[in-house]
């Protein structure tokens, strides 16, 4: 180190936390090390005993020096002393980190409320279409043999109407009429318009 900067530093370090504000706010490196060296064990404690995680206390000590270096220029001697302002400062950060951590935690409760409704809606709806099934099937029931064959091969196993007419050993026209005639038969079974 050389005797400029080793005289900096002591004189930094003789310096109270007025001096040294005001040297932080002129660039001064050294003063802001003396700084942190006499106010983080403060600044951190405030922090600690609004967050209690340890980890967080340590994140907002971080957040509070460096607006400190930001912005030291902020710092007015005549409306009060330098560690009452420090202090202040890092309570309002905690205070903000502890608003910011619940405001998360509500928004993710919200979220988890509204995907829960809906979840629940899905299961309303599922309940409907499995009720909606049983009463088509039902229906489907009271059709003459033929056009339930029909309709069964085509909706139930997915096959396009010329594979239904092979596989019944029908004319393709056949099974066209027979599904319209048997789908008009459950609408109308149904109360379907």
């Amino acid at each position: 180190m050389e005797e400029s900067e080793t005289g900096q530093r002591s004189a930094a370090l003789d310096a109270t936390p007025e001096e040294l504000l005001t040297r932080t706010a002129q660039g001064d490196g050294a003063a802001f090390e003396a700084l942190y060296d006499a106010v983080s064990p403060m600044v951190y404690g405030v922090a600690r005993r609004i967050l209690v995680d340890p980890e967080l206390a340590s994140d907002v000590a971080q957040e509070v020096f460096v607006e400190l270096w930001q912005h030291a220029a902020r710092y007015d001697r005549t409306r009060g002393s330098a560690l009452p302002w420090i202090a202040t400062i890092a309570h309002r950060r905690a205070v903000d980190r502890v608003r910011s951590a619940n405001a998360s935690r509500n928004r993710d409760l919200r979220e988890g409320i509204r995907d829960y409704q809906e979840s629940h809606d899905d299961v309303e709806d599922l309940a409907i279409v499995h009720a909606d099934a049983q009463r088509a099937r039902q229906a489907l029931e009271t059709l003459p043999d033929a056009q339930r064959q029909a309709i069964s091969l085509a909706y139930y196993e997915g096959l396009t109407q010329h594979e239904v007419a092979e596989r019944l050993g029908v004319p393709l026209g056949t099974v066209k009429t027979r599904i319209r005639d048997g789908l008009k038969r459950l609408r109308n079974g149904m109360g379907v318009a």
